[in-house]
């Protein structure tokens, strides 16, 4: 049985470890068709939002969670459940706004980020820019518009990785004419 257990845990390792370095050599290879890491950035986060856009019916579908009344439980099922269920990490939900608008995801280690030295001539990358597209893509699609960026990065040396999300507005379900 422990053996079973053992070889379980060394599979999902080796499964975050592989899709670690596997993101890396995809941010390289921008960094090279890319003139500046503002243009990387985009490009991140624009596949980040492709990506969220389709990974939130599989989310829906798996975690069995139902519609999200305010953004405070729409910012603890993200943490709890969907950075667990997809990283494996759980960041911590804080610094909310005094509106309850916007609030912070603290993360103590990004798997994205394992093995990863930023180098000097990319100052300006935002290394896991990616989630930010994710985060802000998978909200879109269950009508909420979000804004997402990083407070705070490890790479840049900071202690924490800290992703902050503001809620802009509840998007209308346009339904086509006839469709009520």
């Amino acid at each position: 049985m422990s053996r079973q257990s053992n070889r379980t845990s060394d599979s999902k390792k080796m499964n975050s470890e592989l899709f670690t370095l596997t993101y890396g050599a995809l941010v390289t290879q921008l960094c090279k068709d890319y003139e500046n890491d503002e243009e990387v950035n985009k490009q991140l986060d624009k596949m980040g939002y492709n990506i969220g856009v389709r990974l939130i019916e599989d989310f829906l579908a798996r975690s069995s969670v139902g519609r999200c009344h305010d953004f405070r439980e729409t910012a603890d099922v993200i943490a709890k459940v969907a950075f667990k269920m997809y990283l494996g990490v759980t960041p911590s939900v804080t610094n909310w706004s005094p509106a309850g608008d916007e609030f912070s995801l603290i993360l103590e280690s990004n798997p994205l980020v394992d093995f990863v030295e930023l180098p000097d001539n990319h100052n300006n990358l935002v290394y896991s820019s990616l989630l930010c597209g994710v985060l802000r893509g998978s909200l879109e699609m269950v009508q909420m518009a979000v804004d997402v960026r990083f407070a705070q990065d490890t790479l840049r040396g900071d202690n924490v990785t800290e992703i902050r999300m503001k809620f802009i507005k509840r998007i209308e379900e346009n339904l086509p004419a006839g469709d009520e």
